[in-house]
């Protein structure tokens, strides 16, 4: 086991993004839901951003996953 490699690294690196952006997303739904009543548009608002968020983590994980099997083989 050596030292890591650029595409190692840059693997890690995008993982770290994705999970900054699954916690950043998490703080500012519960915030959103605490500052906006339920039912409010505003609440559909940031519901339906906060699923965008959450896809797009999704798909750049399974992307990553997909990425760092096939180095594997």
């Amino acid at each position: 086991m050596g030292a890591p490699n650029q595409k190692d690294q840059g693997l890690a690196r995008e993982a770290r993004g994705v999970a900054v952006v699954i916690a950043a997303t998490g703080l500012l739904w519960l915030g959103a839901q605490w500052l906006v009543e339920p039912g409010d548009r505003y609440a559909v608002l940031f519901d339906l951003a906060a699923l965008a968020a959450f896809f797009w983590a999704l798909v750049v994980t399974w992307r990553i996953w997909r990425r760092q099997k096939r180095q594997g083989e």
